[in-house]
């Protein structure tokens, strides 16, 4: 009988402090959408338990018009930059909107009709996750044609991380429309308070916000994402390296795209050291990747500790740093769109790695306006 006690004991402790992200709080939300027309901004990761929450609205009678899906589309399986169609819902029939391409904002006409906009996605802590832009015009929409949004807090899989250069307004665009460093340490919740608050959105207008917090969480939780954020960040070492290696798609260099260590390795043909390789190919969610058929040469870290990457808060700078050195052919390493610039935030980053300044030297140069930052940040926390 003690045995059994003991084990319900664990059971308890284990079930009480385990993460409950927003969208399982439905007692909290659910009386908030009765009688109200409802939009949702959901993809693949919009799952409440073991079901989507589409699904769960719809089982609970909430009057759901229409989705909004965000880049990947509403189940997630397309390529990255790739135009999603509107289109309707194969399963429960409803209006799919996509909010990617050139109709990156919902019209006035799409949501004539809507009450509440709920936002449930899941992200990975990073600038340049265009997640955050859709965000942005979601909150900016729903102020214009006062619509109210909730969002359904999730975990930053990068929360304990705070690191890299802040985005200079110059460098706006969709891969990063905020001053906030590459690592910004918070929850789409709390950086959906800080859009609001900051007057950030077009004239200054701010949303009917309501953030649904999560339970049992702090920005130094490792969470483990039960489903991928997008195509090619399959796995938590993935999500870990995303911020080091994404500055690669302004250069020359692969990160994996067209392999099964997307975001886990990194390399190009004109890589001059040639002890790995790897050969990227048409792959779901990489129907066009970079060098495709070509032999890549380059280095393998699809063997590191994840954990071990976690505990640095800062992104690496080495690899960016060591694909450079070793490229064969330095004046065509960057990328003549200027991609690098606005993956980078600002225009000297890329400065700096041509005229070869040490990790620490680059990583001095931001510390002012992270400071900055990290300040305007406390004021949005909602954990610890």
């Amino acid at each position: 009988m003690k045995i059994v006690f003991l084990t319900l004991l664990l059971l308890t402790s284990l079930f009480a402090s385990e993460v409950r992200v927003g969208a399982q709080d439905t007692d909290h939300y659910l009386p908030l959408l009765k009688e109200k027309n409802v939009a949702v901004v959901v993809n693949q990761s919009s799952m409440v338990d073991q079901r989507h929450l589409v699904d769960l609205l719809l089982h609970e009678h909430i009057r759901l018009k229409r989705i909004f899906a965000p880049e990947h589309g509403f189940r997630g399986h397309a390529d990255a930059g790739e135009k999603v169609k509107d289109g309707v819902d194969v399963k429960t029939s409803l209006p799919i909107v996509s909010l990617y391409g050139k109709h990156k904002k919902p019209t006035r006409e799409e949501l004539k009709d809507i009450d509440v906009i709920v936002f449930d996605i899941q992200d990975v802590g990073v600038r340049f996750y265009t997640y955050l832009s859709t965000l942005h015009y979601i909150l900016e929409a729903a102020a214009e044609n006062d619509v109210q949004v909730i969002v359904l807090d999730r975990p930053n899989p990068n929360a304990s991380r705070i690191d890299g250069p802040v985005l200079q307004s110059s460098q706006r665009s969709f891969v990063g429309l905020h001053p906030v460093p590459i690592l910004y340490g918070m929850t789409i919740g709390e950086y959906a308070l800080m859009i609001n608050a900051e007057g950030w959105l077009k004239g200054s207008v701010k949303a009917d916000l309501h953030v649904v917090k999560l339970q049992n969480y702090t920005h130094d939780t490792f969470y483990h994402l039960p489903v991928k954020p997008s195509p090619n960040l399959p796995n938590d070492l993935s999500i870990a390296l995303y911020p080091s290696l994404a500055l690669f798609e302004g250069t020359e260099i692969s990160v994996g795209r067209g392999t099964d260590k997307q975001f886990q390795l990194y390399g190009a043909p004109l890589y001059t050291k040639k002890t790995f390789s790897f050969i990227p190919v048409p792959k779901p969610g990489a129907k066009y990747p970079k060098h495709q058929g070509q032999a890549c040469y380059g280095v393998d870290l699809s063997e590191l500790d994840v954990k071990k990457v976690h505990s640095n808060t800062e992104m690496s700078l080495t690899y960016l740093l060591d694909a450079y050195k070793n490229y064969g052919d330095k004046k065509k390493f960057f990328l003549k769109n200027r991609f690098f610039e606005r993956l980078a935030g600002n225009t000297l980053l890329r400065e700096q790695v041509i005229s070869k300044k040490s990790a620490q030297e680059i990583r001095a140069s931001w510390q002012k306006d992270l400071e900055v930052f990290k300040q305007m940040r406390k004021k949005y926390l909602l954990y610890p």
